[in-house]
């Protein structure tokens, strides 16, 4: 007879979760508090809660460096976000349903070569990304960010959606067929509604990537006035004079404001793509 006790009380384990998420939730609750401390309190204060609380570092983070303001970096930050979710989104799914629903000569053989990109790191195409990209002239502009993902060029993406798409009923699409809808037609009107918990999950996945990538934007943009909220935060940090902490630590509370909006607005879709992804009928 199995025994389908527990080995530990759920109490106990809702206990120890508990628990863990709180030290998960420290750093972020230490970094909102320490936006609202004094600059020389930053560090020297020991205790969580400022002794003296101020709005200063939002006010002079805000004016950014120079002459460039923090907005400009949160809107430019929005901008690529928004235009790489479309571009996924679109293109991705159009992608997956070749792949998912289309016989083609050499299919098997492409989609191989899309797992093969897959397992390749990113670093390890850096250097030919810059080369190729300065050839074409897309050096400090969004092009190498937005252009790849037009061309389908997230294979994560594609595989995720090509495994969603798999586990849809084919006699839909006969039977769209024999009522004289085009391919297309079927990927427009059955598949890609069909497929909005994954597409969700697409599309919040490359905001996220797309707003917290530090290191191809540090490679590809060099304007002060085209740099994102990671290049932006940055700029706070001098490593030969004084850095604003206050200032860093301000924006970087608000720099986490979209992606928690974001996470919390789309989570019962975010969790059902997931959940769906993979299962066959």
């Amino acid at each position: 007879m199995i025994n389908d006790k527990p080995l530990i009380p759920k109490d106990i384990a809702a206990f120890i979760i508990f628990g863990l998420g709180i030290l998960m939730l420290y750093p972020i609750v230490w970094l909102i508090f320490a936006s609202f401390k004094e600059a020389n309190q930053i560090f020297s204060d020991q205790s969580l809660v400022p002794k003296t609380w101020t709005l200063q570092n939002y006010v002079e983070g805000w004016k950014g460096i120079g002459i460039v303001s923090f907005a400009t970096f949160f809107g430019n930050s929005f901008f690529l976000s928004f235009s790489c979710m479309l571009a996924n989104a679109v293109f991705c799914s159009m992608t997956a349903y070749a792949f998912a629903r289309l016989n083609f000569r050499g299919k098997r053989i492409w989609f191989a070569i899309m797992l093969l990109t897959l397992m390749l790191p990113g670093h390890v195409t850096t250097i030919p990304r810059f080369v190729i990209f300065r050839m074409f002239g897309w050096i400090d502009t969004y092009l190498p960010f937005v252009v790849p993902k037009i061309l389908g060029g997230d294979a994560f993406f594609i595989f995720l959606l090509v495994q969603f798409m798999r586990s849809l009923p084919k006699e839909m699409d006969e039977s769209a067929f024999m009522d004289g809808c085009s391919k297309f037609g079927i990927y427009l009107k059955i598949i890609l509604p069909l497929s909005i918990p994954a597409l969700i999950t697409t599309v919040l996945f490359t905001f996220l990537w797309t707003w917290d990538d530090f290191f191809s934007q540090m490679i590809f943009l060099n304007s002060t006035h085209l740099f994102t909220v990671p290049l932006g935060l940055r700029l706070f940090l001098d490593s030969s004079g004084v850095s604003s902490w206050g200032s860093m630590f301000a924006m970087s509370v608000l720099s986490l404001i979209p992606c928690f909006v974001l996470f919390i607005s789309l989570q019962r879709y975010f969790v059902q793509g997931i959940a769906t992804t993979g299962i066959r009928e």
